[in-house]
Order: structure tokens, then C-alpha cells, then sequence
């Protein structure tokens, strides 16, 4: 195969004047690619190809070593043939030139365009637009489609220079032409093409290009410091400040909050009061005086109870803010402008930004960016389970595409800014949380009120039907006794009617019922947050107790987000511990056949010494790791050898060759250090022994390492030693089989082996027999090993997560995992914690792997997206609801997601109505024993990644983590979990039932006021035209005796029998039978004794009937005044009757916790 480079030399010095600069010819170079993966370099030309004289930072001549420099260690590097540069290995240094080229042309572009910049709105060659696609689609042949499109758009320059231009265009056409257009499949980064050589170095040139041609900008130093600059950046890209979620007003908190259908009624009430009494009311010639009074009183009361909403809501939003606010003052990054390095926060940063990054500070990236050139050894290596999920390290290489939120764990490397704001990755995520109405999630949008607030509004609409009935009953019945059988005039007493039927309404009305729900939720959340769990939203305490299906993230959710070694293979016995509360260390040690105490010390021998010394472990005096930085997979490693029993900082200082601290560090320069890199996945070093030699210990992947082991560590006969005894076939397979099992198990593998060498060996030596992963030629010292270990890792679950499962399937809440994990590993995870049981499997039970799984039961996102979308007639895609019912009764793991397939998964499960379906439900209980929950699902999502904030938003409850989440996950959530602690999912879960009973309580207790009163009102103005019970007494009662009420039942603390409970269905009324008894017996009661004291009172008590004195004396009645405090003690203690919803015969049981 032959490749065709084209190159420019010399094309212009942009230091030069402008007459003595030149241009060359080109250079025609052909790259014959042969079978054994060497190049040979054809050269064409009428002009020699001479090195560039280019301005210091154009060209990053300095980034590679030369041939002879030497490392850090005083070691030489590898030497290179004649013609080769070791930026480009099997190249010749006409390719490096290729690349310089292409620098010097920028450089020299942007000299041209500081003369075009001169004159305002010098446009760029590419828009945010193209920018932000390749950001998201993040492959190369995006890349090279923006360098395309660039180079047909690169402006004008001055006459001078077109031709410096038209080189420019040359060389990036043909660039794109050799990148080639990429395979679209999953298989793309195994094409024999991307991995080879010349495409990693088109890649490193198309970096540098995107940078220094494209935006403007250059890799060693960046764009300018001006301000004029940064602007034009900001208004043709953007900015990288997205504004922060909006908080409420306090005036819009309380419009939110007099939207309630009760203070509605209650201001029409008050209103209409106020003009009847200070109007019609009045006879000729009488003053008002105090008439308004009760009018007033009403609007007062809706007054205090908006007041008192929109307060407990306003500090709710400051505590959020008070939470965050922190974190944003630290965001900074370090960013290259005019040469120098300065430190910028995050909103300050610009498309062309020059961002430095590396491992030792754990950068959280905060734009999206492409790599630049040269390629640092190992690569830099990135954290982006924040948007994918998936915990594996990602290694990028010059050219990739690094997306905001995600962060650097290992090496380094310079990154150009692409994409800012809104245009990148996680801040089209953050605009959809916050800009809803701009970014509706294609239509999958639900309900806005909570089930509880639903059921409330229903209940107070008939509750105002019911009072409007008796107070048009009361005006009825009083004209038709006034009229038809009395001597009343109508002019005179019409308006006392409808004031009396005014009253029966007004007492028919629970005005103390939003302030006692907005007191009760704000009580509850209190609490709650004392035990980690934040509600923002003080709905969402109730609604979590209604929850039917909790959709969870994996990493960092229901794992610790911490990589953990959890089983090792050695002496051929393998130890898994399964425990999530035990250490692998303490498990191995406490095991019947545990291994020799030498081999424990060699494996953490092995392990002290060959990890990097970036990879830390902070230890207590108690031995206890306190905190971790490094790469998580040594971290795991090393945390296994503190486990085993041994402080791996002891055995670094105490090993010749490998420690810079202390008495040793003097001979740290006898240490052979073989990195890692991905040609060869393993690493190793060399320390001498002390009877001389040296030994060598190696880790790597195991199929890798085991290929290379001549020889395994193996126990005596009398266990008190070990052995190296020679590797057979069959125990290689045993070997290799155990791996397979823990892969299988969700685990990655690594192998530990160690050799041991003689004097003078060559460590530069070459095998004849063993190949490395990219069949180039192994080094002998890494073969003929003994193989010691085999450690499986993984990301553990929460010790308290299974625990939590347990409860929440006994609460009757679903649980379904959600994750970009492959499947193997999600049903690893799934089955540990409890979401999947044994009758999910079939085949085999003790393959717990993805293959042995019922139809159904884990499905990848793929395959999933695929089921429930249907493209219409119009070609747009459609959800499809149907074919969603027929899959998630059995869907529990949702494998390789997308964020688009959480969000879909919360909308079609919230909008399911499958239960309706009989049929279909008594099919899936008699064939798969799936009950289907007898109305819609109530959805809880929880989530710590940018990429969970859609779905967190979209879910009827949505659950973010406090210390690993994200910014805009917690902005999209309506509780965050301080604690990062799935268990305190439970809590909420157990809280939000109690809430929801101490409502049900509440509603007993005020229910029982209003049936008493409205009936006592009915009857009073039957009898006398007049109610004894005047309507601000009753106002009193409902809104300071019911608000404190509401605070004394909702402080009982909630019981675990909250959670022996099936979840509460949407459509059931909150006023269960049961409840309307104890109401309807307790008012009978009431009304018994009312009535007693309202026609029997006067002559038992001796006192003047209330309507007399009303009437007559136009005074305040003794006789009511008694009939209304005996009214209200009787509500007091009918408070201690509404503590049982049961009707239990002890209603004292528990008031004193």
C-alpha cells in the first residue's frame, strides 16, 4: 500500500521581511507500507528539503529527545536509524518536516491575520457549530471535515501572502485525504490503518493544524493576553460561563404559592366578605365600624400562609446555593496565553485556549478540547464515567477529542479548546436541565406535580364543591323559610342569608391546609437533612414514599467509584471474596489454605516496587488508607498490599534501586524502570539483588504476562515454603480460565510475575520468540518469567448496598440498573447487589453472566433504542409506548447506555399504563411471575454524572450525589444525597411514607373540624338564620390550632413498618375507608354534643340562647362563646385520636418517641 504525503518547505519565515521571503516546490513523499509494518520513505522533489527556521514556539522542535539525549535517570533512549526522528519512529524526517510545515504555515497565517484582525469582524475559518460537532461525534474523519472545511474558508489575505495561503489549503486538503474516511462501526480503533504509525502522525499534524491554522492559535503559546481578542473569541464561539439556574424571586415563590385552588376560594371569600359587609350589609344610616373585620381576616390569613410558603421555599434555595458557591470560586485551570503560563477559572476560558493538563492535580476538563502533538510515552489517560459511565481509563492520543467533565488521571498533555459552553458536550446537557423550554428532551416530557400535591388539589376541589353545596343548602332553605312560610321582608333579611351562607362556605373551607402541608414537608426535610439527604424540593419528601421504580447509575452510585482488588489467583488456589465489608487482604489471610507468608510478601513486594510513585496512599497510624490519588488501578494494587499486611512506603525505601528518599536514594540509578505502554500492556522494574544480578518484577494484562511465564510460584509439600515449579499446558489453562472467571465476574485482570537476572545483562536485548501486543519484538528480560498472582479488580459496591435492595424490594420499589458498563460486567454488579436474583438466569446458575439471562432482563442501549423507536411517515423518530410495555416488566439491567436511553427509560416507565391491560398482566404473572404495580409508575432516578442530569430532571424524583456528583446533576435533582450513599435512599424512601402518613393524619384531623363545623353552621342557620360558629372563630382554629397540629403529627418519627408497605398508587385518594370512619365517628360525637350545648345548653346552663343576644343586644353571646370552646377542646383531643389511621384501640402507643 502506498501513501502520498504532501509537504512544503521553507514556506515562509514569518520573522523574515517580506523581501527576502520565498516559497519552495513541493515535495511529493510516498510511504511504501510493507507487509512487516516498516516504512520506506520515496522522495520527489526539485528542492531539497532543508530544516525551518521558524519563530521559537512555532514548531515544537524541542518536545521529542534527540537519539543520544538521555533520560531522567542518566540511562541513553533508544537510538533511531539514520533519517528517523523519534517523533515518528519508522518515518523519515521529511514527515517531521511535513508537520513543521504545517506549523510554520500557520505561524505564518496568523502574522497574516494580526494584519486582518486589525479591521474588525475578521471572521474565522470555522463556526461554533462545526466546532460543537466535533465535539460530539468525536472521531477523526470529523476532524478532518472541519480542517476541510476550514481550508476552503480561510479568509483573505493581503497580496503578499496568497500564496503562503494557497500552500496552506495544499497541504490540509491532503492531510484530510490521508486520514481517510473512518469506520463507523465499534471495531474502528482495531482497523490495521488507525493503528498504524503514518495515521497517529497525520493525527499529531491535524492537531497541530486545527490549533494553529484553524483557531488561530499556537501550541506553545497560545493567543494573546489582549482583551480584544478574547471578546471576538467569545462573540463567534461563545462564552464558557453558562449561567447559573435562576433562583426564584420571593415575589414569584409567592405567586406559586396563592396558586392553591384553597386560598383562591379563600380570597374570593375574603373579597366578596368585605364588599357584602361594607355594602349591601349595611342599613340606612349604620356605620360599618368593625363590619370588615372578618372579611379581612380571611385575606390575612391566605396572607400569612403565602408568606410562610414562599419563606420556606426561599431558604431552601439559598441552601443549595450555599453549597455550591464554594466549589465554582475554585475552578481554575492553567492555560498558555502570549508564551506564559496563567492560572484562569473555568469561565474565562476561549475557543483556542491552550490547556495544559496533567494527572498530579486530577483536572476536571473544562471544555471540550482536542489533543495536541508530540505524543507524551504512556499517553494521557482520562476518567469519563461523569458522561459515559463507564470507569475504565480512556487513553488519548494527539487528535482525540477530551470532553468537558471529564478528568485527567494519568500523564499529561496539552489540549486546544474546541468547544465552550453551551456548544460543548456537558453544557448542552446543562442547558437541557436548565433551559427546559429550549431543550424539551424531544417531547418526553411528564407531569409537573408531585402525586401527593395531585391528590391535594382534587381533595380541596371537592371540598369547595361540598362547602358551595351547603352554603347554596343554607341560602335555599333560609329564603324558603323566610319567604314562603315567614313574614320576612325580602329586601331586609336577603342579604343576612347570603352573609350566613357566606359563613357555611368560609367554615366549609380548611384554610389551615397549605400552610400544615407546607410545614409538615418543611419539618420532614429537616430531619431528612440530618440524615444526608437534601430536598430541594419540599414535594419531593412525600414523593419518594410513593416511588415504585428506582432507575440507578452504577459507578459511584451502587459501587464506591474506587477500583478494589476482590479476588487473587495463587499457588493454584484461587481466593474471591465476595463480601463487599471484608478486604481481600484480611480474607486471603483468615482462608484455611491461605498462601506462605513469603509468597504474601512477594506479591506486595512486587507491587510496592513496580507501580509509579505518583500512585499514593495516605495511611493513619492505624493503618487505615485515609485518601488515595494516582492511577486507580495501582491504587488498588497497593491498597491490597497495606491489606496483606505491609506498608508498601517501607518497601520502596527499603529497596535498592527504587527509593529517592533516605540511605538508598544514592543508588536509585542501579533501578531499571520499563514504563508501561500500550504496545507492550505491562510494565516492569528492576532492582539489584544483593547476591548480585538483578530481579525484575512485572505486571500487565494477564494474557500477556501468563504467555510469557515459564514458570509459577507454587507451594511445598510441607506449605512452609514455595517453590518455582515449571508451567505446564494444563496449568496455564487453569491460569487463563481463572481470569476468564473473573472477567465473567465484571473484574479486570492482572497478572504479577518476576524474574531473576544475571550480572552484565543487556536490557536493551531483543527476544527471538516472544512478540509484544503490537507483534514488534518483546524484550528478553520480560520473558521466561514465574508467574506469582493473578489479581482481579473491580469497582466494589457500597457495603450497604445490597442491604438497601433488599429493603427497597421489600417496600415493593423496583430497582433497575442502568449503565455504560458492557453486559458482563452490569450483571456482575447487578447480581452482587441484588437486583438480579437466581430465577433471572437460565441455563447453568452458576454462570452468572450476561448469555444465561432470560429474554428481556438486560438488553443494551443499542439494541434498546432500536425497540422503542419506530421512525414515522414524516422519517422523524417517534417513541414508541407499546413496544416499551412489552420490554420493561422484565428489563433490570440497561447495558452500554446512552444518557438519551435513561432519559427514555424514565419517561416510558412514568407513562406506562400497562396496568390497565388485564390481560397482559395476568400473562406476565402466570408466565414469568411478574406483578405489574396497579398504576402508573412513580419514577426515582438517581445519578452522579453530567450525563444523569436529563433523566434526573425528567423523573418524578431525582436523586444526585453530594460529593462525587456533579454541578449540574445536583442542579437537576430534587434531593442530594450528602453522603454519596445509596442507603440513604431508604431513609428518604421511609421519610417520604411518613410524610405521606402524617398528611393522612392531618387530613383525619382537619376533615373531622370541617364535617363538625359545616354541619353545626347548616344547622344553626336552618334553626336560627345565624351559625354558631362564626366563621373568624373557625378561621383561628383551622389556621393557628391545625399549623401546629400538623407540626405535632408530622415530628413522630417514622417506623420500619413505613416499609413493609406496597408504595401508594397514584390514582388512590389519600382518604382511605378506614379514614373516613374515624372522621365520620369522631364528627358524630362532636355534632352529639354540639347540638346538645346549642338547644339544650340555655336551660341547662342557665343561659340567654346565643341568637337572642345576637339579634337583640347586638352583643357577644356567652352561649356560642361556650359551644365554641367546646368545640375546640374536643378537636384537641381528637388530635391524639388522629394519630392511628387504623384505628387502633391504644392511640397512646408510641407518643412518647
Amino acid at each position: 500500500m502506498v501513501k502520498t504525503f504532501i509537504m512544503e518547505a521553507d514556506l515562509i519565515n514569518p520573522t523574515a521581511t517580506e523581501e527576502n521571503q520565498t516559497t519552495e516546490e513541493t515535495t511529493m513523499v510516498k510511504v511504501n507500507d510493507a507487509d512487516d509494518g516498516k516504512f520506506e520513505i520515496e522522495s520527489s522533489s526539485s528542492a531539497d528539503v532543508k530544516p525551518l527556521e521558524v519563530e521559537s514556539g512555532d514548531a515544537d522542535t524541542s518536545a521529542s529527545p534527540s537519539p543520544t539525549e538521555t533520560d531522567n535517570d542518566g540511562h541513553k533512549n533508544d537510538t533511531y536509524p539514520t533519517g528517523q526522528s523519534p517523533r515518528f519512529g519508522g518515518l523519515a524526517d521529511m514527515v517531521d518536516a511535513s508537520l513543521r510545515s504545517i506549523q510554520s504555515a500557520g505561524s505564518a497565517i496568523v502574522h497574516a491575520f494580526t494584519k486582518i484582525n486589525a479591521e474588525p469582524g475578521a471572521p474565522f475559518a470555522v463556526t461554533s457549530s462545526d466546532l460543537s460537532d466535533l465535539s460530539s461525534e468525536r472521531t477523526h474523519t470529523a476532524l478532518a471535515r472541519v480542517l476541510e472545511k476550514a481550508a476552503k474558508n480561510l479568509p483573505p489575505c493581503v497580496p503578499e501572502e496568497e500564496e503562503s495561503l494557497k500552500n496552506v489549503r495544499v497541504q490540509i486538503e491532503a492531510l484530510v485525504r490521508r486520514i481517510g474516511v473512518e469506520e463507523e462501526d465499534d471495531h474502528a480503533r482495531d482497523h490495521e490503518h488507525y493503528k498504524s504509525d503514518a495515521h497517529k502522525h497525520d493525527m499529531d499534524m491535524a492537531a497541530n493544524a486545527l490549533a494553529t491554522v484553524v483557531l488561530r492559535s499556537k501550541p506553545e503559546e497560545g493567543i494573546t493576553n489582549e482583551q480584544s481578542d478574547m471578546d471576538f473569541r467569545r462573540e463567534v464561539f461563545g462564552t464558557n460561563a453558562i449561567a447559573d439556574k435562576k433562583l426564584d424571586s420571593f415575589l414569584k415563590l409567592c405567586w406559586d404559592a396563592v396558586k392553591d385552588f384553597v386560598l383562591i376560594m379563600l380570597i374570593l371569600l375574603g373579597i366578596i366578605g368585605i364588599a357584602v359587609e361594607t355594602t349591601l350589609g349595611l342599613e340606612e344610616g349604620e356605620e360599618c365600624g368593625a363590619c370588615w373585620i372578618e372579611g379581612a381576616a380571611i385575606l390575612a390569613a391566605v396572607l400569612i400562609v403565602v408568606l410562610v410558603t414562599a419563606t420556606i421555599d426561599y431558604q431552601k434555595q439559598f441552601a443549595f446555593v450555599r453549597l455550591t458557591r464554594s466549589l465554582h470560586e475554585t475552578n481554575t485551570k492553567v492555560v498558555i496565553r502570549n508564551g506564559h503560563q496563567v492560572s484562569v477559572i473555568d469561565d474565562d476560558i476561549v475557543v483556542g485556549d491552550i490547556l495544559s493538563v496533567n494527572s498530579h492535580s486530577l483536572a476536571s476538563i473544562p471544555a471540550d478540547c482536542v489533543v495536541l502533538g508530540p505524543p507524551v510515552s504512556g499517553g494521557l489517560r482520562m476518567d469519563e464515567s461523569s458522561l459515559t459511565g463507564e470507569s475504565a481509563l480512556i487513553t488519548k492520543h494527539p487528535g482525540d477529542v477530551v470532553l468537558s467533565g471529564t478528568t485527567a488521571v494519568q500523564g499529561s498533555a496539552k489540549l486546544v479548546v474546541i468547544a465552550v459552553g453551551t456548544a460543548s458536550v456537558a453544557g448542552k446537557i446543562k442547558a437541557q436541565v436548565y433551559e427546559s423550554a429550549e431543550h424539551d428532551g424531544e417531547g418526553l416530557d411528564g407531569d409537573e406535580e408531585s402525586p401527593l400535591f395531585t391528590k391535594l388539589e382534587k381533595i380541596a376541589k371537592q371540598i369547595g364543591l361540598a362547602g358551595s353545596a351547603a352554603a347554596l343548602l343554607s341560602l335555599v332553605v333560609n329564603c324558603i323559610k323566610g319567604f314562603a312560610f315567614g313574614d320576612e321582608n325580602p329586601k331586609d333579611v336577603l342579604i343576612e342569608y347570603i352573609v350566613v351562607a357566606i359563613t357555611v362556605l368560609a367554615v366549609a373551607v380548611p384554610e389551615g391546609l397549605p400552610l400544615a402541608v407546607t410545614l409538615a414537608l418543611a419539618f420532614s426535610s429537616n430531619k431528612m437533612m440530618k440524615e444526608q439527604n437534601l430536598v430541594k424540593h419540599l414535594d419531593a419528601c412525600e414523593t419518594m414514599g410513593c416511588a415504585t421504580t428506582i432507575c440507578t447509575d452504577k459507578t459511584g452510585t451502587l459501587t464506591a467509584n474506587k477500583m478494589t482488588a476482590r479476588a487473587v489467583y495463587t499457588n493454584g488456589t484461587d481466593f474471591s471474596c465476595t463480601d463487599p465489608a471484608v478486604s481481600l487482604g484480611d480474607f486471603v489471610k483468615q482462608s484455611s489454605d491461605r498462601p506462605s507468608q513469603s509468597t504474601l510478601d512477594l506479591i506486595s513486594t512486587l507491587i510496592a516496587v513496580d507501580t509509579m510513585d505518583e500512585t499514593t496512599l495516605e495511611i493513619d497510624t492505624g493503618g487505615n488508607v485515609k485518601s488515595t490519588s494516582g492511577n486507580p488501578t495501582e491504587v488498588a494494587l497497593l491498597v491490597l498490599a497495606c491489606s496483606l499486611g505491609n506498608n508498601y512506603q517501607d518497601i520502596r525505601q527499603s529497596t535498592r534501586g527504587r527509593t529517592d528518599k533516605g540511605e538508598l536514594s544514592e543508588f536509585l540509578v542501579e533501578g531499571k524502570q520499563i514504563g508501561f505502554s500500550s504496545a507492550r500492556k505491562m510494565m516492569s522494574w528492576a532492582v539489584p539483588r544483593l547476591e548480585g544480578g538483578y530481579r525484575i518484577y512485572s505486571k500487565g494484562a494477564s494474557e500477556v504476562l501468563i504467555a510469557r511465564c515459564s514458570h509459577q510460584l507454587m507451594k511445598s509439600s510441607d506449605g512452609n515454603y514455595d517453590e518455582a515449579a515449571e508451567i505446564n499446558d494444563d496449568s496455564r489453562q487453569d491460569i487463563l480460565g481463572m481470569g476468564e472467571v473473573y472477567a465473567r465476574r465484571g473484574m479486570r485482570t492482572l497478572a504479577l510475575a518476576y524474574r531473576d537476572l544475571p550480572d552484565g545483562v543487556d536490557f536493551d536485548a531483543k527476544s527471538d520468540s516472544v512478540l509484544n501486543a503490537d507483534g514488534s519484538e518483546a524484550l528478553e528480560v520480560e520473558t521466561d518469567l514465574t508467574f506469582v498472582s493473578l489479581v482481579g479488580i473491580e469497582d466494589p459496591l457500597r457495603p450497604e448496598v445490597p442491604g438497601a435492595i433488599v429493603l427497597c424490594y421489600e417496600a415493593g420499589i423496583d430497582v433497575r440498573l442502568v449503565t455504560g458498563d458492557s453486559p458482563n460486567t452490569a450483571v456482575s454488579i447487578a447480581y452482587q447487589a441484588g437486583v438480579l436474583k437466581d430465577f433471572h438466569f437460565t441455563g447453568n446458575a452458576d454462570e452468572k453472566i450476561a448469555t444465561n439471562l432470560k429474554p428481556n432482563v438486560l438488553m443494551e442501549g443499542k439494541v434498546f433504542r432500536r425497540k422503542v423507536y419506530r421512525i414515522d411517515d414524516d422519517g422523524n423518530k417517534e417513541f414508541d409506548q407499546t413496544a416499551f410495555d412489552k420490554i420493561w416488566p422484565h428489563l433490570r439491567v440497561l447495558a452500554r447506555s446512552s444518557p438519551d436511553d435513561k432519559l427514555t427509560l424514565a419517561h416510558g416507565l412514568n407513562q406506562s399504563t400497562l396496568f390497565t391491560d388485564m390481560s397482559a398482566c395476568r400473562k406476565l404473572k402466570k408466565e414469568d411471575n411478574i406483578d405489574v404495580f396497579p398504576d402508573r409508575q412513580v419514577v426515582a432516578m438517581t445519578g452522579d454524572g453530567t450525563n444523569d442530569a436529563p433523566a434526573l430532571k425528567r423523573a418524578d424524583i431525582g436523586f444526585a450525589m453530594g460529593i462525587a456528583g456533579t454541578q449540574i446533576a445536583k442542579d437537576a435533582a430534587d434531593i442530594i444525597l450528602l453522603d454519596d450513599n445509596f442507603a440513604s435512599i431508604v431513609t428518604a424512601a421511609k421519610w417520604g411514607r411518613n410524610v405521606y402518613a402524617s398528611i393522612q393524619k392531618f387530613l383525619q384531623f382537619q376533615l373531622t373540624v370541617n364535617i363538625a363545623a359545616v354541619v353545626t353552621a347548616l344547622v344553626g342557620s336552618f334553626a336560627y338564620a345565624k351559625s354558631p360558629l362564626a366563621a373568624i372563630q373557625l378561621l383561628w382554629v383551622n389556621l393557628l390550632m391545625d399549623a401546629l397540629a400538623s407540626l405535632a403529627l408530622a415530628s413522630e418519627p417514622p417506623t420500619d413498618a413505613l416499609l413493609k408497605r406496597d408504595p401508594v398508587n397514584r390514582s388512590k385518594n389519600i382518604i382511605t375507608r378506614r379514614m373516613w370512619g374515624n372522621m365520620l365517628g369522631q364528627a358524630t360525637y362532636q355534632l352529639v354534643v354540639i347540638m346538645f350545648i346549642l338547644f339544650a345548653g340555655p336551660e341547662v346552663f342557665g343561659l340567654k340562647p346565643g341568637h337572642e343576644v345576637e339579634r337583640e343586644d347586638n352583643e357577644n353571646s356567652t352561649h356560642y362563646t361556650f359551644i365554641f370552646n367546646t368545640f375546640v377542646w374536643m378537636q384537641l383531643f381528637n388530635e391524639i385520636n388522629s394519630r392511628s389511621l387504623e384505628g387502633d384501640c391504644n392511640v397512646f402507643r408510641g407518643i412518647h418517641k
